[in-house]
């Protein structure tokens, strides 16, 4: 996602981390959530990016979130790190929160930390929870309780971003409507990973390893969604991302879709907004089938469920839900032309994927046509 916060270098900003920087040492474009009033011109800004912490003027009702996800070279250490804030429906209750899970163990963690422990960056996208960093190009942790001790630091270099123009994010136009109940933005469809973590015993090397990240933001999650994303294809540089969503609207509900398909240094995207069809596939088992048509290309996607951990998500601003993801589900892609020849087809073992409330309820099942089936992995 973007080059770093602060107006020094990266590898002095590291060593002032180190000797755990005080509040009264901030640099100049760092804000303290708790603590901050009204800041000049950053209202326009947050809304041209996305990326940027969107939450500068909550009290209550609210949550904000990035999910980092991280894939080491051979694949054997999967990890995802969600920072953010929660403030609750009545403002009574605030804090912010660092999740983890591990994607081949499925373990999942959450630290809770005081909500004067948040700062966030008036110029970039980048945030601060307490001794811990996040931005486009770098996390450095540094967690520490009687149980846990976590540091590192990890990289990430030639980030492919989505174009910042009015409509042009993956929520097109909707991202406009002020009552949403729930945003989401694409910071990086795919980039370039090293460093390492430590977690107790256990290194997690990312080395040459590849890695995503994403946002959401508003009062709650929907009622029901499906997500899945990998950028770990035996293709190179390939990613692909759908959100399939219940979404409430003016007293009543529809369910949307939106999502990208990164592949040859093109981005394709695929949305209700552009009017691209999405048609679920009713099964009972833990493979999910879906087909997308949209103008040029008919994706064909289907999934199959492995471990999942246990993740807290937001309801009315407070992470009181309690959701299942795994990040080691196996996925088939196959892309069709509009004369139905296959142009992509792949399979990887590194899939994100949530399945949460009466998602069988999402997308028309009336397709009709014959269904071309891609092997299973």
């Amino acid at each position: 996602m973007m080059k770093v916060i602060f107006p020094y270098c990266f590898p002095i900003f590291l060593s002032l981390f180190s000797s755990h920087l005080a509040h009264a040492q901030l640099p100049t474009d760092e804000v303290v959530f708790s603590e901050h009033k009204s800041i000049p011109g950053y209202n326009t800004k947050k809304r041209k990016n996305p990326p940027f912490f969107q939450g500068n003027k909550k009290k209550k009702n609210y949550f904000e979130g990035w999910y980092f996800k991280m894939v080491s070279a051979d694949g054997s250490s999967i990890l995802s790190v969600i920072p953010g804030i929660s403030l609750s429906e009545n403002g009574e209750e605030q804090h912010a929160f660092i999740q983890m899970i591990d994607g081949t163990t499925a373990q999942t963690d959450y630290y809770r930390f005081p909500i004067e422990a948040f700062s966030f960056s008036k110029e970039k996208f980048a945030a601060r929870i307490g001794d811990n960093y996040f931005s486009e190009d770098s996390i450095v942790l540094n967690i520490q309780n009687d149980s846990t001790n976590i540091q590192g630091t990890i990289l990430m270099s030639n980030q492919v971003l989505l174009s910042e123009k009015r409509n042009e994010a993956i929520m097109g136009w909707y991202r406009f409507v002020p009552f949403m109940e729930c945003y989401h933005g694409v910071v990086s469809l795919n980039h370039s990973l090293s460093g390492e973590l430590e977690k107790n015993e256990t290194t997690y090397a990312f080395d040459q390893g590849l890695g995503y990240i994403e946002k959401d933001w508003g009062s709650s999650m929907p009622s029901a969604w499906i997500w899945l994303q990998t950028n770990n294809f035996n293709t190179a540089n390939t990613s692909f991302m759908l959100s399939v969503a219940n979404v409430p609207w003016l007293g009543s509900s529809f369910p949307g879709f939106l999502g990208f398909f990164l592949h040859n240094g093109t981005v394709h995207r695929f949305a209700t907004y552009t009017n691209a069809k999405l048609y679920l596939e009713p099964n009972a088992s833990d493979t999910i089938r879906i087909t997308i048509t949209e103008k040029l290309y008919t994706y064909q996607i289907e999934t199959y469920r492995s471990k999942s951990g246990t993740l807290k998500a937001p309801v009315q601003g407070s992470m009181d839900r309690r959701i299942s993801e795994s990040i080691d589900a196996k996925l088939v892609l196959t892309v069709l032309d509009r004369e139905q020849n296959v142009v992509f087809r792949d399979s990887t073992s590194i899939t994100g994927l949530e399945t949460v409330g009466n998602f069988q309820a999402l997308g028309d099942k009336k397709k009709k046509g014959k269904r071309k089936e891609a092997q299973k992995p």
